[in-house]
């Protein structure tokens, strides 16, 4: 089986997502919750004990350097996960959308293991993740709470969990009602020429994700400066490798 990545993308910006019973199945079905888990940018909590994790750069974190493995640790079973949702058909999707530009991931490292991260799908300005892994104490809360930082930085005004647990309600995610939720997508999708059909594809995220995703901790490039375009936050400017330092203060901030 194949999903089309056009259908995918279509499906994404009415509210609805993919999801299988188990690793080994063949089928796909399409979710579309009644109540939706959503992460407000500007209500992340960050505990004390997580921000001196995140200060201290005890992990590195990267993007979109590992997104195949990232998207295989998420499909692997654990102790407290013994099945997956993530089939193959669902995984060659994804690693698709990836190379040509719509799937991004945050990797957490410790040493040279890839530890924990997440991965999803950026559109317009909004992000729908699609799982997150740990196999380290907080690697997956440091993962979400760069991804939350970085999706400030550049813009973003959703941030989609799809359903709630107490792990995401812990850390500041909220549940809003379909209709909530289809408002506010509609918002961050503004100007997404989905309507163009396959003409879509060749546009890859958007000047969004391209700022969000820009090179993380460990990478000597220089992200854009607050008066660029597109717009961020105001109060921010970040040159040069991105530390733990500067992602609380991102997620710390008033607007």
């Amino acid at each position: 089986m194949t999903i089309d990545p056009l259908v995918l993308l279509q499906a994404y910006a009415i509210g609805v997502f993919p999801m299988s019973d188990d690793r080994e199945a063949d089928e796909v079905y399409w979710i579309e919750p009644k109540r939706r888990a959503v992460m407000p940018l500007d209500g992340f909590h960050i505990s004390h004990s997580l921000a001196k994790t995140i200060k201290r750069d005890r992990f590195r974190v990267t993007a979109n350097r590992s997104f195949a493995g990232i998207v295989q640790l998420c499909a692997e079973a654990a102790v407290d996960r013994p099945s997956t949702w993530i089939n193959h058909p669902i995984e060659r999707a994804y690693r698709h959308l990836h190379e040509i530009g719509f799937a991004h991931s945050v990797e957490v490292w410790e040493g040279e293991e890839l530890v924990g991260g997440l991965y999803g799908v950026a559109l317009g300005r909004a992000f729908f993740g699609e799982s997150m892994v740990s196999r380290r104490t907080d690697a997956s809360k440091v993962a979400l709470a760069w991804l939350t930082a970085r999706m400030r930085f550049g813009g973003f005004t959703l941030l989609d969990c799809q359903f709630m647990t107490e792990h995401l309600r812990s850390l500041g995610a909220i549940e809003i009602s379909q209709r909530e939720y289809l408002q506010s997508l509609a918002g961050a999708l503004d100007g997404v020429p989905l309507a163009a059909g396959r003409d879509v594809l060749a546009g890859g995220s958007g000047v969004w994700a391209e700022l969000a995703f820009s090179p993380l901790a460990g990478d000597a490039v220089s992200l854009p400066r607050a008066d660029d375009t597109p717009p961020l936050s105001p109060s921010f400017t970040v040159s040069g490798p991105v530390s733990g330092q500067a992602i609380v203060q991102l997620l710390t901030q008033t607007s």
